[in-house]
Formats: structure tokens, sequence, C-alpha cells
């Protein structure tokens, strides 16, 4: 068996890879040795931040939000964010965040997978971090 056919189960407490991209925290919950056809990861915005807009070529995107609350800015569109809503972003769906007083929490699935190095553009400044290439 390949280590990408095997199940992932990580416990809250696992220790796992967590990277500080400019305003985000990604902690990554599927290795990318194990990767298979998406990439999931927990991101954590942080307090009184705005992120770059963003986009993907290939990917789909899912965001569920774990806690926080903020604003999504999806293709020029303003929404309200807060725990338990739910986004699905179509390929090329430009995105940015927008955090209050308190960190946004989410856990954010893509496929196929992307990865900060992979299939994530920038209309703006690229975050510390990113790196625009397919």
């Amino acid at each position: 068996m390949s280590s990408s056919d095997h199940i992932i189960f990580q416990p809250q407490q696992a220790e796992v890879e967590t990277q500080q991209l400019g305003p985000y925290q990604l902690t990554t919950l599927i290795p990318e040795s194990d990767e298979i056809h998406m990439t999931a990861y927990r991101v954590k915005v942080k307090p009184r931040s705005t992120t770059s807009i963003g986009y993907h070529v290939e990917a789909e995107e899912i965001y569920y939000v774990i806690a926080g609350n903020g604003t999504a800015i999806l293709n020029g569109e303003v929404h309200a964010l807060q725990a338990g809503d739910f986004l699905r972003l179509p390929p090329k769906t430009k995105h940015g965040f927008v955090t209050g007083d308190q960190a946004l929490v989410m856990l954010d699935i893509h496929s196929p997978g992307s990865r900060p190095d992979r299939d994530i553009f920038f209309t703006d400044d690229t975050p510390d971090g990113f790196s625009a290439r397919s």
C-alpha cells in the first residue's frame, strides 16, 4: 500500500505542519505525500486583517467556518461570515477575507489539490510565503 492509499486520522492534538503565510495560518490536514485528489487545511486569518484577493484556475474550493466571524469578498460581493457558514467556490472565483476583533477559523478543502506553490494566483500583492505559479 502506498502512503497515499492509507486512511488519515489526526486527533485534534496531533502535531501537523503549520505555516504562517501573510495573514493566514495554514495547518495542513493531508500531508503532501498522502495527497491523492484533494488538499485540506485548517485556515486561521489573524484578527483585524484583510487578505489579498486570490483565485484558483483548476481547484474547486470549499470553506466551512469553524470559529470567529468576518467578511468574505466573493467576486466583488461582500458576505458576512460566522461559525457554521459554508462556502463553495468554483474555479476562478476571486475571494478574500476581512476579519474584525476575532480570528476567522475555517476548514478549507480543494479539489484537485492546491498548495501555496500550486494553483494559487492573486489579483494584487502575493502574501509572503505564497508562490503564484500553476
